[in-house]
């Protein structure tokens, strides 16, 4: 097969009028699909229903140390769950704090406090001027909302070409900036790249010069979520300690892919001084989590080695999905060079790039052929893509059928972005 950009003018037009009619008749069915957000499937959900049967009319509502779940207390969660998220990422218990469902909402939290209140007896945030963080590129767009609501300079900073965190500039610019107070990270299977950081990153990110009261925000949401194997990813926690950093990370994770994404539980990690923090704050906003969902989650989920059983069980609802996105993908750019995509080993997305200059367009034209994906720029700060190429795929939610269908209107929306252009 031929590539793409060696294609003259007249080859180009070919395939440009043959994708044409391929999209006037897609227009022609009036599809309505949605691949824009990374959401567990119907069957996904279906697997947890049993908890349902673990807190009801006939169970007991009293915790390992005598607590009702009915009533009011227990601000920092129950002790079963934290014994359990203490024991699934290797930590002490002291450092564990098991809210409600959205461990976004704790994000939001901690920068709302950060900016009001500082960090580790630091100064308010709010009050010194400029306040900066390093958001990996392309990343998670809810992360940018939060620091761009508080008015926080977001400092885009590409993974490398190989895929990798480019550690060197991260290292370069937190030694060199006190205004830089913190990084987003998704360490395991990044969304949407799917890359885990490697043993020296998370060794260099622990123990880099840079304020006092820089925060890493380590959003493990992926952590056991395999598809295809499993990556390892090297625990922060003594890595900080021996740094002498040991109130530098955030850690947050949720049930929201395990369970229900609507009706879980969250956890922040970190350590104990930054725990004790949290909770002196937390106090005056809340008497306490839904115990009631966090015991049922803790009968369901029992221990780490079930977690991974039943995240296996999550793996082989979502690999057939995958597969799709990969054969597709193979199957119609064989030996092109207008598209490039990540081959995730776990994790909800696949990022693609296209032509530079092309991603808005692309994602415009599968609209008009009646297919949502994330708006194009959604993976950088502020939705400014700076070289409009990076599209995420999301693969888990619809239909096989449904993802087969979106993934060639895709595709034939890249093939008329891309030979329009070879046609100028």
């Amino acid at each position: 097969m031929m590539k793409y950009g060696d294609m003259n003018k007249e080859q180009a037009e070919v395939i440009f009028e043959k994708e044409l009619r391929n999209f006037k008749k897609i227009q022609g069915e009036e599809l309505s699909l949605d691949m824009s957000r990374g959401k567990p499937c119907t069957a996904q959900l279906d697997l947890a229903n049993v908890m349902f049967d673990m807190v009801n009319a006939n169970a007991s509502f009293i915790t390992e140390n005598g607590m009702d779940v009915r009533n009011y207390g227990g601000l920092d969660g129950i002790p079963e769950m934290k014994k359990l998220f203490a024991e699934l990422f290797d930590v002490n218990e002291k450092m564990v704090l098991v809210a409600d469902g959205s461990s976004l909402n704790i994000m939001y939290n901690l920068v709302q406090q950060a900016m009001q209140f500082g960090v580790g007896g630091g100064l308010p945030w709010n009050k010194l001027g400029k306040v900066k963080f390093i958001c990996l590129v392309p990343g998670y767009d809810r992360h940018f909302a939060i620091t761009e609501q508080f008015g926080i300079d977001m400092i885009a900073v590409p993974f490398k070409k190989d895929g990798g965190v480019d550690i060197d500039a991260i290292e370069g610019l937190v030694a060199s900036d006190s205004s830089i107070k913190g990084i987003w990270c998704v360490p395991k299977y990044s969304n949407p790249t799917g890359v885990t950081y490697s043993d020296d990153v998370v060794t260099r990110l622990a123990k880099m010069d840079a304020a006092k009261d820089f925060r890493i925000f380590w959003d493990n949401a992926y952590a056991v979520h395999s598809i295809y194997g499993d990556d390892v990813l090297k625990n922060i926690f003594p890595e900080c300690e021996k740094a002498g950093n040991p109130d530098r990370v955030y850690m947050f994770a949720s049930t929201s892919k395990i369970t229900f994404s609507g009706a879980g539980v969250a956890t922040l990690i970190s350590s104990e001084k930054n725990i004790e923090e949290y909770k002196s704050r937390l106090k005056y906003a809340t008497i306490g989590p839904n115990k009631i969902v966090q015991l049922a989650h803790y009968r369901y989920l029992k221990s780490p080695e079930n977690i991974l059983k039943i995240m296996k069980a999550q793996a082989d609802i979502l690999r057939p999905k995958f597969d799709a996105v990969q054969n597709i993908l193979e199957s119609e750019f064989e030996n092109g060079d207008i598209v490039e995509w990540t081959k995730p080993v776990g994790g909800y997305f696949v990022s693609l790039n296209v032509k530079v200059g092309s991603a808005k367009e692309v994602v415009d034209l599968s609209k008009k052929m009646g297919v949502k994906f994330t708006e194009a720029g959604a993976t950088y700060p502020r939705g400014i893509d700076f070289n409009d190429s990076n599209i995420r795929i999301a693969p888990s939610y619809p239909p096989i059928e449904e993802l087969q269908t979106a993934m060639q209107v895709l595709c034939c929306a890249i093939k008329l972005s891309a030979m329009k252009s070879l046609m100028k």
